[in-house]
């Protein structure tokens, strides 16, 4: 399905190879995701520059195919066909990141986690325990705030600070514990030191006595981020930078792994 209509046009071809219906395409699901899911086109149009045409005709397809729903006040939403793409990109990204995260339990002795982001929320999406009787446990798929965890610091840490705020602010800043902070101005104020250190603590912010240090997975297709988590005994902030470099290494070699993966599947079917 060309388009080539609308600014910018290249021939119905992005400028970095793409077709640039399918381009426009994954940019309105986009917009429909940090809009809460539910948006109407002309919402779309104002957010994404391109003419209402075109996004209609877009819609229409992403309607048809699942993808988007519309709803008896013409507004649209995300479809139901989207969970089964998420839940098996989830399932994906955690088989490749259960051997780096192997690597930091027997590197730290404590849980590793990888999470990412999700709306307003971070989810875990693979996780290996401690082999300590006492151990951090979070579910697979287990949705939580960003202010008060170590992975949703480092994420909000990565985006443009209007990004960050107002996902703070629909999300909510509920108290956990009476270490976390709640006030979204005090957040933003330490998400540049986050943002320059490489790296993010929750210091018994999401439950008390319990530390997570986390860092960014760098460049990834998605936003996501791996953290060591354990009791703020077996986890003393003087084996903080030890951790963080720990983690850096893990998170830079997922990545390499997610890009090398991601060129032989567009190398497969270019051939």
């Amino acid at each position: 399905m060309a388009d080539s209509s609308g600014p910018g046009s290249n021939g119905g071809t992005g400028s970095d190879g793409g077709v640039q219906s399918l381009e426009r395409a994954f940019l309105l699901l986009e917009l429909m995701a940090e809009d809460g899911g539910e948006v109407a086109l002309s919402r779309l149009a104002v957010d994404s520059g391109l003419p209402l045409s075109t996004i209609h005709r877009l819609v229409r397809t992403l309607v048809a195919r699942g993808y988007v729903r519309q709803l008896p006040s013409r507004r649209y939403v995300l479809g139901p066909r989207l969970i089964h793409l998420g839940e098996s990109s989830s399932r994906t990204l955690g088989t490749w990141a259960r051997p780096h995260l192997s690597e930091l339990v027997d590197a730290t002795g404590e849980t590793a986690n990888l999470a990412m982001l999700d709306g307003d929320r971070v989810v875990y999406v693979a996780q290996v325990p401690s082999r300590h009787s006492m151990r951090m446990f979070t579910e697979v798929g287990r949705r939580v705030h960003l202010h008060c965890t170590g992975v949703g610091k480092a994420l909000l840490a990565q985006l443009p600070a209007s990004t960050a705020r107002e996902l703070l602010v629909r999300g909510g800043m509920p108290r956990r514990t009476p270490l976390t902070v709640t006030d979204p101005d005090e957040m933003m104020a330490r998400l540049p030191q986050i943002a320059a250190q490489g790296y993010a603590l929750d210091d018994g912010e999401q439950e008390t006595g319990v530390r997570c240090v986390a860092v960014p997975v760098p460049g990834g297709p998605l936003m996501t981020a791996i953290s060591v988590s354990g009791p703020e005994g077996r986890v003393p902030m003087d084996s903080v930078p030890g951790i963080v470099a720990q983690l850096q290494e893990a998170a830079a070699a997922l990545a390499a792994e997610l890009r090398e993966d991601g060129a032989r599947a567009l190398s497969g079917r270019s051939s």
